[in-house]
């Protein structure tokens, strides 16, 4: 399974041959401004259970549902790495990342823009 937001919706969907990212991520919001974007990494999620790889991506969708300027979502079970992108403003970035956190502890912010 893998965890995606786009247009504003959170899907569950079956795995399929991962593209690059560049390809398919927003780089503007609908106002045309840039979008922000951060990595977060979930050590060894892919070596999991199914069960224990789905419960995660319910949680960091419970995680990031809540924030209205969360644009774009995108988990990579093969590299263990999460890929959201997000209107910007005022201490966001923190909120969103303690949110994943407190869902899915084992997540760590790999990098941010």
């Amino acid at each position: 399974m893998k965890l995606i937001k786009h247009e504003g919706t959170f899907q569950l969907i079956a795995l399929e041959p991962a593209e690059p990212l560049y390809k398919y991520v927003p780089t503007r919001g609908a106002d045309g401004r840039p979008l922000f974007d951060f990595m977060m990494l979930i050590p060894r999620l892919k070596t999991q259970p199914q069960e224990i790889i789905q419960a995660t991506l319910v949680k960091l969708q419970y995680a990031l549902e809540p924030f209205d300027d969360v644009v774009f979502v995108d988990f990579n079970l093969k590299i263990n790495v999460l890929w959201v992108s997000f209107n910007n403003r005022a201490g966001l970035l923190r909120d969103l990342v303690d949110a994943i956190q407190h869902y899915v502890p084992e997540a760590k912010l790999v990098m941010r823009y």
